[in-house]
């Protein structure tokens, strides 16, 4: 049986050391039997991969892709090694996360202690923002995004659904009166958002229908913690997930209004991380240990 894992490492190491000569030092190997190696793949395949001069080595298209695939695969099989070897224990590395605020607080932050006994070896990067966040720009492995899908290259998990809801506290109620209609919103400090996504809207259920309706306040915030703080504080009523505030809710800090009126106000939760490649063990496994566990929390608040 040929040494087809053999090949693909003796080849890689090639490319990047740049010439036969110095990959052949590197590898211990003659550069005669390098060269020979290389030849005899270009034979089975039936293309060349290797473009040779004097000078300087470069690829063909065929051995780019060839390059390619090959890195990919001996990474996989390294984490093959490490898994079987070790145990899923062993996987190590730095997985690089993005959530809103909220969501990271409530939902993946109380996790993270199980999944470092779990994994110990696994460093998380964890960056919160209500911002959408660019996976490749900013190296993102996974982000958990509350919303609408709109790139269409990312692979997406569901983790549940967020449902809004309109709220305010006790006090402020009992100070400003507690809004009956969606016409009541007028006279009433509708605390919101200031990034560009965000318009100054609340879709809200109006005759059948659900409608537009701009609000205004005294504060825009550019994340939904610092909206729920100043709600329990008496500043103004605002619209959050239910994930958000159900604790508060519960604990009697928070009532919710208008709810006919946000019937059906809803938006999907979802786990996003970039399709198209060998996804990296230590994203596999922070992937499946999390989202079962993410589903359980929307669910339930456990």
């Amino acid at each position: 049986m040929d040494n087809r894992a053999g090949e693909m490492q003796v080849f890689v190491r090639v490319v990047e050391a740049g010439s036969f000569s110095e990959a052949a030092r590197q590898l211990l190997m003659t550069p005669s039997t390098v060269s020979k190696l290389i030849g005899r793949m270009e034979d089975r395949l039936g293309v060349r991969l290797v473009e040779r001069s004097t000078r300087r080595l470069s690829l063909t298209d065929e051995g780019r892709l060839f390059h390619e695939r090959s890195v990919a695969l001996l990474a996989e099989l390294d984490d093959i090694e490490r898994e079987v070897g070790h145990g899923a224990g062993g996987a190590s590395g730095t997985v690089r996360v993005s959530a809103s605020v909220a969501f990271g607080v409530l939902g993946i932050e109380p996790l993270l202690r199980e999944f470092w006994r779990t994994y110990p070896n696994v460093i998380v990067d964890l960056s919160l923002s209500d911002e959408i966040v660019d996976l490749y720009l900013d190296r993102t492995d996974i982000a958990f995004r509350v919303g609408p899908l709109t790139d269409s290259s990312l692979v997406a998990r569901k983790i549940g659904v967020a449902r809004r809801q309109i709220v305010a506290s006790p006090d402020y109620l009992k100070e400003r009166g507690t809004p009956i209609t969606i016409d009541d919103l007028d006279h009433h400090n509708c605390l919101g958002f200031n990034f560009r996504r965000a318009a100054p809207v609340w879709p809200l259920r109006e005759g059948g229908r659900i409608v537009d309706r701009m609000v205004g306040g005294s504060l825009l915030a550019n994340n939904g913690e610092t909206v729920r703080r100043l709600v329990l504080a008496g500043v103004g009523l605002a619209r959050l997930g239910d994930f958000h505030v159900r604790d508060d809710i519960a604990q009697g800090h928070l009532v919710e209004v208008l709810a006919d009126a946000g019937h059906g106000d809803a938006e999907d939760v979802h786990a996003l991380y970039l399709g198209g490649q060998r996804m990296p063990q230590r994203v596999r496994l922070f992937l499946d240990f999390m989202v079962p566990r993410l589903q359980a929390f929307m669910r339930t608040g456990a």
